[in-house]
């Protein structure tokens, strides 16, 4: 036998033993940070019959998840993948042009593409969903606004790749706003003229990530504060947001994110991340939960100022309202954070709001429906106390 071959004896045998080895040995991979979930635990081993036939598929379950070196495989050929041939490693991300990256699922090429109008019987979902949920509110003194948070394919459109057409100039979203406007007296709030407006400023999405950035978090916020503070029953607290004079630029090279997570690359593909720093101390604290996770993605999350001549607010929400909340938080005196679509006529009853924001993201209209929670409700909630 020749060198060479016992060269790749020991390697093919290396290739076997030590994802498997490391393993016996107490070496557990920890998995890739994009996966988003939680990997197989160990199997328990019980003295039932049961038990013991189910342990040679929760056995394998565990070695696949958990063999050592795991993340490093994913990860290197994720990377192989991406330089070499320059496509995503993940089918929920698009690379797009200039070092941009999409979100690829929950509809979101869908909605970019806009093949198909949102259908008429859907659209009435909406608006009917939409207007019972502000007149039950109404009729206990609670303002009420539906926000719509745009992708960012729907902002930067021309950073998509040229592989990938849209074939009607119309938005889904174009389509609901027009409906709800002339079908109803729902207030609605439309963020992308405004944030269209700011991208030709400065950078207002991340590069790597679904969302806006700080930059675009304060135009929003600004839009956000702006209707509540011409909004009936609002007007009496004087809601002013903050200028972006109250807040210093930063910028700093940052590990890619979520967008760069899903595809096992964010050490490889970075983001420069145009943050905006507060000149004066935040009014607003954390009161729920004790430990909140700080980029604000908690499921529920409540913030408080020692000050009851602001208003209550609760904001049924999505990501996009992740970096709202230390922006808004600033003008109310509890404010409540729900990661929710549906209105909770329970928690309103609780909490007492004087403002409820229900916040979409525009590629929702054409994978979901509305929950009409209010609809047949005998009585309203507690009336509001200011």
């Amino acid at each position: 036998m020749g060198r060479w071959d016992r060269i790749l004896i020991a390697l093919f045998l290396a290739v076997i033993l030590i994802p498997g080895g490391g393993l016996l040995f107490g070496v557990e991979d920890e998995g890739v940070r994009g996966e988003n979930r939680t990997l197989v635990s160990a199997p328990a081993i019980h003295a039932d019959v049961a038990a013991l036939r189910a342990l040679p598929d929760a056995f394998s379950r565990y070695v696949e998840d958990r063999f050592a070196l795991r993340s490093w495989l994913v990860r290197t050929q994720a990377d192989l993948r991406f330089r070499l041939l320059g496509v995503s490693p993940s089918p929920d991300v698009v690379v797009g042009r200039d070092g941009w990256y999409f979100y690829a699922g929950d509809g979101a090429i869908e909605d970019y593409t806009s093949a198909e109008p949102m259908s008429a019987e859907d659209l009435e979902v909406w608006r009917q969903t939409l207007q019972d949920t502000q007149d039950w509110l109404a009729a206990q003194g609670i303002a009420y606004l539906f926000v719509v948070a745009p992708d960012k394919h729907a902002v930067y459109p021309e950073m998509m790749p040229r592989s990938i057409h849209r074939l009607r100039e119309e938005w889904r979203t174009d389509e609901l706003v027009r409906y709800l406007r002339q079908r109803s007296t729902v207030n609605v709030l439309d963020l992308r003229p405004a944030l269209i407006e700011a991208k030709a400023r400065e950078r207002i999405y991340q590069r790597t990530d679904t969302h806006w950035n700080d930059r675009g978090a304060i135009v929003a916020y600004q839009q956000v504060v702006g209707a509540l503070g011409a909004a009936a029953g609002l007007q009496a607290f004087g809601l002013e947001a903050l200028p972006r004079s109250a807040y210093r630029d930063t910028e700093r090279r940052v590990p890619g994110l979520d967008l760069a997570a899903m595809m096992g690359l964010e050490d490889r593909v970075l983001e420069d991340d145009l943050a905006l720093i507060p000149l004066q101390s935040r009014r607003a604290r954390v009161v729920e939960p004790e430990a909140p996770e700080p980029h604000g993605v908690e499921a529920r999350l409540a913030t408080e100022i020692e000050d009851l001549r602001l208003p209550r607010a609760v904001f049924f929400r999505d990501s996009f309202a992740s970096s709202l909340v230390p922006f808004l938080s600033e003008h109310f005196s509890r404010a409540l954070y729900l990661w929710e679509y549906d209105l909770d006529p329970e928690v309103i009853a609780q909490e007492r709001p004087n403002v409820v924001v229900q916040e979409y993201v525009g590629r929702r209209f054409g994978t979901l429906l509305p929950y009409n929670a209010v609809a047949g409700r005998l009585k309203p909630a507690p009336t509001t106390t200011p």
